[in-house]
């Protein structure tokens, strides 16, 4: 081990919780943190949902959720179903059910089959007297079909005669708790009722996963503290809304970065809100990317590139780091079935003599270009050994050729024998 493996801090160990099976995924029980992802497209225009679920799927997403709202959604459910199976796409979907959603279970059998996982907001399951019972009938279906749930309680639709009591409760006190602790209290008290209604009505433990969102990153990093201390059932985490662009991406990483870290969360989900049409996977890189910088999985493999300086005026660097990162995204779905373990490859394309050739070596293949008033070549480094150096037009060219080579023959099977 060497002295910066020493150094580096470890994540604290997961905390134990029930193993949950979503459609052959595991999610829980130490079981790698899963990502998932949900579709924007009408569930009823069945072309639309099945190319984005594939998409999704592709992008890396391990589970789907899609919006079941109405009979013409949950009649579209099993053809989605049945064309992602026929496309060899065996992503689990998730039906996202609201208001009427013990209904369309009931109505819709076949819907309800094809479904991997049931989503359930306890704040928008029903109202006054019928909130429990219609909580209950969804239950029911979800034992009914053998199928887990999710009770995602949310703060923009939490139950509002829960928050009510405990509000009016807190300012009886003598000293009332400022009103966000209690509207997190509220969050906290409507998964964990909801759970232990659910396992009364006879879903078993390892058939519920809990969320508590809400879009604040102190709140959430409260919020699932305190509820990964009161119970052990399957953490998803998440911001209910993370926002747009960078916003959207740093809010999401530092929540959930730090909640991870701690142990916390078995299954995230990114919710990004997409610019006008916006590239929806784009959700799912930036999960896979929050737990592949961490250390937790491996997604993909990583391109290190230097960030440019007065050394750097050429921008070759960069658009090589940009083809290839490019490269790889696109190639990664083909590459996971014909070269196994790729993810785990780091390609360096650095600017300068200062840090490239340093860099260069630490991956496992990486080119140090040139940089300004440089000798115009450019040293390639395999397995931090100096291979080649490359000059002339083609730089760009020569190197991708020897990525390209370096993964064929290092995770490439043998070839069988005749």
């Amino acid at each position: 081990m060497t002295m910066m493996e020493e150094i580096v801090a470890d994540p604290l160990p997961r905390r134990q919780t029930v193993g949950v099976d979503v459609g052959g995924v595991r999610v829980g029980g130490g079981a790698p943190v899963v990502v998932q992802s949900m579709t924007n497209t009408d569930t009823a225009d069945i072309d639309a949902t099945v190319a984005q679920v594939a998409q999704l799927a592709r992008a890396g997403s391990e589970i789907v959720r899609i919006t079941v709202d109405r009979p013409e959604s949950a009649a579209a459910v099993p053809r989605i179903r049945e064309r992602l199976d026929r496309l060899g796409e065996s992503v689990p979907l998730v039906g996202d059910f609201h208001y009427i959603g013990h209904k369309l279970l009931a109505d819709y059998p076949d819907c309800a089959a094809a479904l991997a996982k049931y989503r359930i907001n306890p704040g928008n399951v029903g109202f006054r007297d019928k909130k429990d019972r219609q909580f209950v009938e969804i239950v029911e279906m979800a034992i009914r079909h053998d199928k887990p749930v999710r009770i995602g309680v949310n703060w923009g639709s939490l139950d509002q005669e829960l928050l009510t009591r405990l509000m009016d409760a807190n300012n009886l006190l003598s000293t009332p708790r400022p009103a966000r602790a209690v509207m997190r209290e509220a969050i906290i008290q409507s998964a964990l009722h909801s759970a232990a209604l659910a396992e009364e009505t006879g879903l078993p433990r390892d058939k519920i996963i809990l969320s508590a969102k809400v879009s604040n990153v102190q709140d959430l990093i409260a919020v699932y503290r305190d509820l990964s201390r009161r119970t052990d059932h399957a953490i998803h985490l998440g911001l209910t809304e993370a926002g747009m662009g960078s916003k959207g991406i740093v809010a999401s990483a530092a929540a959930m970065g730090i909640l991870l870290q701690e142990g916390i969360g078995d299954t995230i989900r990114v919710s990004l809100t997409p610019e006008p049409g916006g590239d929806r996977t784009r959700e799912v890189q930036v999960a896979q990317e929050i737990l592949q910088t961490m250390g937790f999985r491996q997604f993909i493999p990583i391109v290190a590139a230097c960030p440019g300086c007065g050394r750097t005026t050429s921008t070759l660097f960069q658009e090589l780091a940009e083809t290839i990162q490019s490269d790889i995204r696109a190639s990664m779905p083909q590459w996971r079935e014909r070269y196994p373990g790729v993810e785990s490859l780091s390609v360096a394309v650095m600017g300068c003599i200062v840090n490239g050739p340093g860099e260069s070596k630490h991956a496992d293949i990486g080119i140090s270009l040139p940089g300004t008033a440089e000798v115009p070549s450019a040293p390639v480094y395999i397995d931090g050994q100096k291979v080649a150096t490359l000059r002339g037009p083609r730089i760009a060219e020569e190197f991708q050729i020897m990525v390209a080579d370096y993964i064929e023959r290092r995770f490439g099977r043998p070839a069988a024998a005749e």
